[in-house]
């Protein structure tokens, strides 16, 4: 059974930096993407980032480009989001994907697995 388990959520002060880290486990998939997306209060869940296993290019908002970067971790199996510069309109419930289809990246429904989330909350 695939799991999604992400971690290093929390509050930080506008213009601080989090890292997000997602451990999947559970599956044998030699190719496929790995996604970040949100979901602010009131908000519709929106895509952040993602990245294909193999060819490792990555993909961004707009909003976020320049900001944030999603890799690899190939030791620890983990995709990781380094979120810096953060501003208070970051803050929102940050959750994992895993697609098995490594097109159409940035759209929620290609994706199959979900993790819970973890909160980040930006304070101005």
């Amino acid at each position: 059974q695939v799991q999604l388990v992400e971690s290093g959520g929390g509050l930080v002060q506008a213009g601080g930096s989090l890292r997000l880290s997602c451990a999947a486990s559970g599956h044998t998939f030699s190719n496929y993407k790995m996604g970040w997306f949100r979901q602010a209060p009131g908000k519709e869940r929106e895509f952040v980032a993602a990245i294909r296993w193999i060819s490792t290019n990555a993909y961004y908002a707009d909003s976020v480009k320049g900001r944030f970067t999603i890799s690899r971790n190939n030791a620890k199996n983990t995709v990781d989001l380094q979120m810096n510069s953060l501003k208070p309109e970051d803050t929102a419930v940050y959750s994992c994907a895993l697609g098995i289809s490594t097109t159409t990246i940035r759209i929620e429904g290609s994706y199959d697995y979900w993790g819970q989330g973890t909160q980040v909350t930006v304070s101005s």
